[in-house]
């Protein structure tokens, strides 16, 4: 009896130790969900934690990696231990040198601060690529004679036995060009537009696939399709082609490994056979594509199909050692749209209305006899008259021409291009056309999205809906400026500005990972950094460029703005040559005057330009050299930084000397003794401001010249590319909140809100895209999808609702919402590295209710706006001192509290 009663004691004891509770989800590997084919040999792991309650930290962890995903002794390779650490992001692998094409699984435990000790996580998976180039067996093979523009896409197969039971079978392959793989028949993979865009020369992506499924026993057959894409089509302006090659060709490895231990190699070689007589007749990612379904090759990817006709391939001489495995998101077809419309314009022309403007194609579904022919013609807006609208794509044609077999219905989509549009014009389509026979198919890279805003203006709920949709649009492997008109380059001024509301609003640390390495590969051996990136605007090979600030300023602020959203050093330490040659590059530039003189070529891209019949209102015009040499301080500041998070101190202190006497020499030339900055453009003061390049005793008298610009403009901007994403957060850093939000609600031009209310659903390249009397700026340049001045969402997460990281990667966050009385109501939600983030606030009943929640494994400064602790309660109690609240402070009308983990619900009393 005694026995027993120790033995449940024992086991209630163990109970309070072992929580059910404390378990860990969301594993991911270097930011991926159990990827397959990368190249780190050393990958870094992240977990979140789930425990109820309040105030729950880890205390430590212990990682074990196997080579099954039961985790058998003898299959267990590398163990952590029990490591005393709260860390649970990119925690590195530290075991044996992994080896190719293996699949390697990992768990994740944890302990906490309440003594519990979780279970093992469920397991995760990575998988490694060919870690070195010998490891490719393949050659390239190319079609003989496929150098022309606009060419047929060239097909190529092989057929193959394999007759034994399989355990596993991986594909690794890339292309120049677009590739579309398939095998006995079938797609392989979810992914389009593959390999992606790089700089091709310097890095091409291969990407792997688990076909261990899609092979037969017996005879399999492999095709490869391949399109002009990044590679041989259009690109830039004018007749600019081909810029990194006018042979398309592909390098295909299968690896399958039989249950018997044994294992077979199928690759490109010269046994493959080829032919350019398919269905599609043209492709280009401009000019969009041409497919005669009479022609096409019924049963090319299948076994037993008669290939007599089909030529022996040419295999190429290259070098694979820009070969890597793929870093960014992939790109897929994320989601389907249907029209809201279809009429016919005043003029007569058949037009669907998308309702959306967005990035992809159609889906087109149509019956009629053999040999019609049914074009789509998109476009982003309608003229004044109700037209059809296609200027502003200058000489992009975005044209789909479809060939009917006359087989009964038949279903289209382009493979190898893409467009951006709202209205598509139907010609030729026979039979009457109705929503059933379109589908938008939209296309961009794989982002899990991350954050959402809303408060109880609809109009900024548009604004908000419009800057996710631009950043759907425009990250199609690339950040791009514009997804339609004949550009849709990787503009690093663009990306500068946008990448902190980017990563509120979507997981883009994959991809940016990927882009900025594209970066480094790009930038000149002086340190230029070209103004697109991959750079297409030089000559492949050039070893200068002339670059621009605020554009060149990617290389540096990027890579800290990535650091500060997820924690990751790897974004400082892979860039820091990158951002290092760039400041270098800079310093040699404006020598011992500090001022970088002629640095700026776009200076404060498509600032407020007043119309041309208003002669008293001043512009948005900001000087050049002031904005180059701002930016040569603030570039230089954030590499100081780096240089210390990453403990390189002789460069932190001379990077810090170096910022304080380009502001030393900024204030003499640019700063006048009453406060005056610059040219007193808004941009003027907001980079002053915003890149700390004034004495302290003048910061508010900038600030009060600020306002005072923007209420002689009846609370209207004038900021271009370069002042806009910090003008709000200038004004609300120096006690101007309210001013900020006069701007965000603004509804006439300029303002974010006018292209609203002129019916966008995307963000506008310009202000005023679309005039007041309908009538359209420059076709020139005038996209209906471009993100830059989306960056405003950033204030909206960060400021308006109040989510903030105080340090880097939200380990310790700052919720600070800001009501207004403009507003009823605002709230966002992050979804962080260690969780999900809330804020928000609610006027209600003469109170102001902040709702707030902190991940696991987190702290908080919560500040709230209260005249004293009296006035607040937490959870309907006076709000006072316990676990999870603490050092709670009052002071100039807010409230400071310390916050543990959990969620809470505050009431502020005026």
């Amino acid at each position: 009896m005694k026995s027993l009663r120790l033995a449940l004691l024992f086991l209630f004891i163990s109970g309070l130790t072992f929580s059910q509770d404390l378990s860990l989800k969301d594993l991911t590997t270097d930011h991926k969900v159990n990827p397959i084919g990368i190249d780190n040999k050393y990958p870094g792991f992240s977990w979140k934690i789930t425990e109820s309650g309040n105030n729950v930290m880890q205390t430590a962890y212990s990682i074990r990696v196997a080579t099954d995903e039961k985790f058998s002794a003898s299959k267990i390779i590398w163990q952590s231990g029990k490591v005393e650490s709260d860390e649970s992001i990119l925690q590195s692998y530290k075991g044996p040198e992994p080896m190719s094409g293996q699949r390697y699984f990992w768990q994740v435990k944890v302990w906490d601060n309440k003594g519990h000790e979780s279970k093992w996580s469920t397991p995760a998976y990575w998988e490694t690529g060919l870690l070195s180039p010998k490891e490719w067996k393949a050659k390239w093979i190319e079609m003989d004679g496929d150098t022309l523009r606009y060419s047929p896409s060239p097909h190529f197969r092989k057929e193959f036995l394999s007759v034994k039971p399989i355990a596993k079978a991986r594909v690794y392959i890339t292309s120049h060009g677009f590739y579309e793989l398939h095998l006995n028949g079938k797609k392989v993979g979810n992914q389009v537009l593959t390999p992606g865009w790089t700089s091709y020369g310097k890095r091409l992506q291969y990407q792997v696939y688990d076909v261990t499924n899609m092979l037969l026993k017996g005879n399999n057959a492999v095709g490869v399709v391949l399109g002009d894409g990044w590679y041989r089509g259009t690109l830039g302006w004018g007749d600019n082609w081909a810029i990194y090659g006018k042979k398309l060709g592909v390098l295909f490895q299968l690896k399958i490994s039989y249950t018997d231990g044994s294992e077979a190699v199928i690759v490109s070689d010269q046994t493959w056979k080829a032919s350019n007589e398919g269905a599609i007749r043209m492709n280009d990612i401009y000019n969009g594509e041409t497919y005669d379904a009479t022609k096409k090759l019924t049963g090319w990817d299948n076994p037993g199909y008669d290939e007599k006709n089909w030529q022996n391939v040419q295999t190429g001489n290259y070098n694979n050692s820009n070969l890597i495995a793929s870093e960014g998101l992939p790109v897929r077809k994320i989601e389907e749209i249907k029209p809201v419309k279809i009429f016919r314009t005043p003029k007569g022309s058949l037009i669907a209305d998308m309702g959306q403007n967005m990035v992809g194609w159609l889906r087109l579904r149509v019956s009629g006899p053999r040999g019609t022919v049914v074009t789509l013609r998109h476009a982003e807006v309608l003229d004044k008259y109700g037209e059809f609208y296609t200027e502003n794509l200058r000489v992009a044609k975005c044209q789909l021409t479809y060939t009917l077999a006359g087989t009964g219905e038949e279903v289209y989509e382009p493979r190898f291009t893409f467009m951006g549009f709202r209205f598509v014009e139907i010609t030729g389509f026979p039979g009457e056309l109705t929503t059933d026979n379109l589908t938008g198919v939209v296309v961009h890279s794989d982002m899990p999205v991350t954050g959402s805003f809303e408060c109880s203006d609809p109009l900024i709920n548009q604004l908000q809906h419009n800057i996710q949709w631009g950043q759907k649009g425009n990250f199609v492997d690339v950040p791009t400026d514009c997804p339609q008109r004949d550009e849709r380059l990787g503009w690093t001024g663009d990306a500068q500005a946008f990448c902190r509301t980017a990563a509120y609003n979507m997981d883009v640390s994959a991809f940016f990972t990927k882009w900025l390495k594209d970066i480094a590969a790009d930038q000149k051996q002086g340190g230029e950094v070209p103004d697109v990136i991959p750079d297409i605007l030089n000559r492949q090979g050039a070893t200068t460029a002339q670059p621009s600030a605020g554009w060149g300023d990617v290389s540096v602020i990027a890579p800290w703005t990535m650091y500060t959203v997820y924690g990751d050093k790897n974004f400082l330490t892979n860039q820091y040559p990158s951002m290092k040659a760039w400041v270098e590059y800079i310093r040699k530039k404006a020598g011992e005057s500090y001022i970088w003189t002629g640095g700026s070529k776009y200076g404060d891209w498509l600032f407020y330009h007043p119309p041309v019949n208003n002669h008293t209102e001043p512009d948005g015009y900001t000087d050049h050299d002031f904005i180059a040499t701002a930016f040569y301080a603030y570039s230089t500041s954030l590499l100081a930084e780096a240089a210390k998070v990453l403990g390189k101190n002789d460069d932190a202190r001379m990077y810090s000397d170096l910022f304080n006497r380009i502001k030393e020499v900024f204030i003499d030339e640019y700063v006048t003794k009453a406060g005056r900055v610059g040219t007193n453009s808004q941009t003027s003061y907001v980079l002053a401001l915003k890149f700390n390049l004034l004495p302290e005793n003048l910061r508010s008298k900038a600030a009060a010249f600020l306002v005072e610009d923007i209420k002689s403009r009846d609370n209207h901007l004038s900021t271009g590319f370069l002042g806009t994403p910090y003008l709000c957060h200038v004004l609300s850093n120096n006690g101007y909140t309210d001013v900020a939000y006069d701007l965000l609600l603004q509804e006439s031009y300029p303002s974010w809100l006018y292209p609203v209310k002129m019916g966008a659903t995307t963000i506008w390249e310009r202000w005023d895209g679309e005039k007041t009397d309908s009538t359209f700026e420059d076709p020139g340049m005038n996209s209906f999808n471009h993100y830059a001045y989306g960056a405003i969402g950033d204030w909206m997460y960060r400021v308006s609702a109040g989510i903030e990281t105080n340090g880097a990667g939200y380990k310790h966050i700052i919720i600070q919402p800001h009501p207004t009385s403009k507003l009823t109501y605002s709230k966002a939600s992050f979804e962080s590295s260690y969780g999900t983030i809330a804020s928000g606030w609610e006027r209600k009943d003469g109170k102001i209710i902040v709702k707030v929640k902190i991940p696991v494994n987190t702290t908080a400064t919560i500040i709230l706006p209260a005249s004293g602790q009296s006035k607040v309660a937490e959870s309907g109690k006076a709000l006072t001192l316990n676990t999870y609240l603490t050092d709670i402070k009052y002071s100039d009308n807010q409230l400071t509290m310390q916050a543990g983990s959990g969620d809470y619900i505050f009431e502020i009393s005026d």
